[in-house]
């Protein structure tokens, strides 16, 4: 079953789903997926073009936006941002747990919203993102 968590009204975040999830999350009102993990991550992780066709399959808009090692560059996060506020309907984006996914979120702050609130939203969807805050500020 999947852990989705919901985060904001048309946004939320996964720990790695599979193929066969796509077409329950077409179910859910979901109309895009981001997927942040780079191919081989892990051994048995589904690659990125597996995940597309089956999400356009299920009638889904997907995107392919890794990053990894902690690491959030300014072309990854503007390339969410992108996504987010050009989305036509609910956002999923997954990662092998779900925090690089908030995070990406967290940064490109699409809601333009305050950084305590930014945090609080990331919180009430199980991830603590405190350690970013001075980011936030900046």
């Amino acid at each position: 079953m999947m852990d989705v968590r919901p985060v904001a009204p048309e946004f939320a975040v996964a720990p790695q789903i599979q193929p066969t999830d796509m077409t329950g999350l077409a179910a859910q009102g979901f109309t895009v997926v981001i997927c942040n993990r780079p191919d081989g991550e892990e051994k048995h992780q589904p690659d990125a073009a597996t995940m597309r066709a089956a999400a356009e399959a299920a009638g889904l808009a997907y995107h392919h936006i890794p990053v990894s090692g902690g690491n959030f560059p300014a072309s990854a996060v503007d390339a969410f941002r992108a996504v987010r506020t050009e989305a036509d309907g609910s956002v999923l984006a997954y990662c092998r747990t779900g925090t690089r996914s908030i995070t990406l979120d967290t940064l490109a702050n699409p809601d333009g919203l305050s950084t305590s609130d930014l945090l609080e939203q990331a919180q009430d969807a199980g991830y603590d993102l405190s350690s970013i805050a001075d980011r936030l500020e900046n």
